[in-house]
């Protein structure tokens, strides 16, 4: 259900395999703390607040197409949102991130959690609503992507109860009590599938489902226990004919997996270069991404060549939307953002 605005787009035309005379690109993590008239809108707000206070969320989602020029917004909103909606009890705490007060960790605390929660109905999911339609009217013909958190990265934070480096307590339930992990994979899915479907239907053109911690896992245990359920996420927006972006950390070895589940277009991150992954996907793939965020602070004739490395190895795959490999760092000078946009604008 793509806004007929931005059905043309260079970043649509891309995410559907199709080339046009203009590379696209948008960065991850494009609105947040990089940019000072970010840490102006949301002094004195929390991050949970800021996302579920739909003219806030609006501002801060248009302000990088504003100052960068790129060529996509992404909803500002934070993966844990919807369990928020469903009346989990999650906080961002500062320097840490999401913290849940009751982790989920046997199959007595999935039962509970999954009885207790609230289903995302419109009327849960109207802040979110409204702060995409008023995001879009805004947008006028930039695309907007919606945002999602995949079943698996949902899952890990429940279960570790806070950011964990390795995910063992979520890889230990899936082991040992398989039944229990597939009842709490499949309940984020459904969450994540309504947040999606709740973004597409106010009038995003794409959306994009982040597994950040799936290259935890091995490619076996990922078709196996973790696929099923994003699967099923992403089932949810099917039927409204927008293109899927699938993009996780360290998944090089998951890349086809990643893309069986339902996706149209792989994010692939800085570790894996984009012509050893259009190979991995069989030339068929449209791919986004993935300079390292790190070059953003190296010298402009370092970060010059690597953009036009990620470009020229981006022309092996149908098509090509320029992206970082992961999120922007929160200390980038937004100057050089700007000039990445314009740089990748000059070699299409």
């Amino acid at each position: 259900m793509i806004d007929g605005r931005t059905a043309g787009s260079p970043l649509v035309e891309a995410f559907r395999g199709r080339r046009t005379n203009l590379l696209p690109v948008w960065f991850m993590r494009q609105a947040g703390r990089s940019l000072p008239e970010y840490r102006t809108a949301r002094a004195g707000t929390g991050m949970l607040e800021a996302c579920l206070t739909p003219a806030l969320a609006a501002e801060i989602t248009l302000q990088p197409v504003r100052r960068h020029g790129v060529d996509a917004a992404i909803f500002f909103s934070d993966i844990v949102v919807p369990f928020r909606l469903a009346g989990v009890d999650v906080e961002i705490a500062s320097g840490v991130g999401p913290v849940f007060a009751e982790p989920a960790r046997t199959r007595a605390d999935v039962d509970r959690l999954t009885s207790s929660a609230k289903q995302l109905d419109d009327a849960r999911l109207a802040p979110v609503s409204e702060g995409v339609a008023r995001t879009v009217a805004a947008l006028g013909r930039t695309s907007l992507i919606g945002f999602a958190g995949a079943p698996f990265t949902l899952a890990a934070y429940l279960v570790e109860g806070r950011p964990s480096r390795d995910h063992l307590g979520a890889r230990r339930l899936m082991h040992t009590d398989p039944e229990a992990w597939t009842a709490l994979t499949s309940w984020a899915a459904d969450l994540t599938g309504a947040f999606l479907r709740a973004q597409v239907l106010a009038g995003a053109s794409a959306v994009q489902l982040f597994d950040s911690w799936a290259g935890s896992l091995s490619l076996a245990d990922y078709e196996r226990h973790v696929a099923p359920a994003s699967a099923r996420a992403l089932a949810q927006v099917r039927d409204l004919d927008v293109p899927v972006v699938h993009f996780g950390t360290g998944t090089g070895h998951l890349l086809r997996a990643m893309r069986d589940v339902g996706a149209d277009v792989i994010g692939v991150d800085y570790r894996t270069p984009l012509d050893e992954a259009n190979r991995a996907l069989g030339g068929a793939t449209p791919l986004q991404g993935n300079l390292d965020p790190a070059l953003l602070a190296a010298p402009w004739p370092v970060l010059e060549a690597a953009v036009k490395d990620v470009v020229v190895r981006g022309r092996e795959a149908p098509a090509h939307v320029v992206n970082l490999g992961h999120g922007v760092p929160p200390d980038t000078d937004p100057d050089v953002l700007t000039r990445v946009v314009d740089l990748v604008h000059s070699l299409a």
